[in-house]
């Protein structure tokens, strides 16, 4: 961690040792709960040349610029994952340019990788001796591999009615999963093991939630390198993310900072929030620092981004970006992750398709620009939760088995033509 200088606070910049990558700001906490990003010394953030175009378009391409370096990550290859210019629904949307991000290339099969990549790897240099993770399905199953990567033991918290494809992942990588009746529970045994037995967290044990291990948070800082390369160093005008603690709002952030450092780019771009409980619409509205908790008016199709209350550290990359925090019901959730298959042949979780709820929601208010370049992030394959996918869809053809009448059925049904 040679770059490394401690901690510090996001919102009152006070300065801490990196031992406390499990804790909020003392400082801050009597008024708001504010989480800590890593702080670099002053030989980070200097010019620098771009990545060499042969160098392995992974989490590392780009140097010395994370907590850990390469020869002490764990890694599965994470990274370098594709940008898709959405041609189609950009059509549909009345937009010029139009890109998704696509974490579902990553080896677990979602963004979460990045941070797991991090915190996993800072687990090992600090000797942890169990990683521990409080999740709904996508970090869990990132914690549990990058942990197995590790030969580190893990063990997830979860709650009764997380889905089943998520919860037989994080098991098949060995991790030790318990589920408990109240949502909020799985926290307090999380910092119990935390605080009394020194497992490492990465992901949020306390409430209000600060966010998630500041040592994993700046495994996002690549997404930002990624996006700005892929599209020729040009920084886009929206980056659009499905929100639920921000960590991957604070990480894009800050890489985008560290580029304007290095002399790569220009300028920053804004952020928006596609949430489902409209808490950081709120504070947005109220002009508040700590987010408001809201009522569960609905159970959510997107659970990865269905927390009432959002973060301080959200809502601060929201204002400093000058962004939006949008929400996104389920119908229009799913409507989305249906026309995204159907025109673009991506399937992803709902999560990400409230993503394009955010976008239509905007380009309708004259907020978006048709000639801006927009940035979705694609958080995590539909695969995940294919349950919910399923809810949406018309009941599957079932054809007789005698053939004449097979063909007979599929010509009622107009797949087959009629004969002439």
């Amino acid at each position: 961690m040679s770059h490394v200088a401690g901690l510090q606070c996001v919102r009152c910049a006070t300065q801490f040792p990196l031992d406390h990558y499990d804790r909020d700001c003392p400082v801050c906490r009597p008024s708001v709960r504010s989480n800590l990003v890593v702080a670099y010394d002053n030989s980070l953030r200097v010019k620098r040349a771009k990545p060499a175009a042969d160098a392995p378009r992974t989490l590392w391409r780009y140097g010395d610029v994370l907590p850990v370096s390469e020869n002490e990550a764990v890694s599965l290859g994470e990274g370098g994952s594709p940008l898709h210019k959405l041609a189609a629904v950009a059509s549909e949307l009345g937009l010029q340019n139009l890109y998704g991000k696509d974490e579902s290339r990553n080896p677990t099969w979602s963004f979460k990788d990045r941070l797991a990549c991090l915190a996993v790897s800072s687990a090992k240099k600090l000797g942890a001796k169990v990683i521990v993770s409080s999740s709904s399905g996508n970090a869990g199953a990132a914690a549990a591999a990058y942990a197995a990567k590790a030969d580190i033991p893990c063990v997830v918290f979860t709650f009764k009615g997380t889905s089943g494809p998520m919860l037989h992942q994080m098991r098949a990588y060995g991790a030790q999963v318990i589920a408990v009746e109240n949502k909020k529970d799985r926290w307090t045994l999380m910092e119990h093991a935390v605080r009394n037995f020194g497992w490492f967290p990465t992901s949020p044990f306390f409430g209000p939630v600060a966010g998630s291990n500041p040592l994993g948070i700046d495994g996002y800082k690549t997404l930002a390198y990624e996006i700005a390369e892929q599209l020729v160093w040009r920084v886009p005008d929206w980056c659009v993310l499905p929100v639920c603690y921000g960590d991957a709002l604070v990480g894009m952030w800050r890489g985008f900072e560290d580029m304007m450092a290095f002399g790569w780019t220009d300028r920053m771009p804004r952020f928006v929030a596609a949430e489902v409980y409209g808490s950081l619409e709120r504070a947005m509205t109220e002009k508040v620092d700590a987010p408001s908790d809201m009522p569960k008016t609905h159970d959510t199709v997107a659970v990865s981004i269905g927390a009432t209350q959002a973060t301080h550290q959200a809502l601060d990359i929201l204002r400093r970006s000058k962004g939006v925090a949008v929400t996104a019901g389920n119908d229009e959730m799913m409507r989305w992750q249906s026309l995204l298959a159907r025109r673009e042949g991506l399937y992803v979780e709902p999560s990400s398709a409230a993503t394009f709820v955010a976008v239509e929601k905007l380009k309708e208010r004259g907020v978006i620009g048709p000639a801006e370049t927009v940035v979705t992030l694609l958080t995590a394959s539909g695969l995940k939760d294919t349950a919910v996918t399923a809810k949406y869809q018309d009941d599957l053809i079932v054809v007789p088995a005698d053939f004449d009448e097979a063909v007979s059925e599929l010509v009622k049904r107009s797949i087959f033509p009629s004969p002439r």
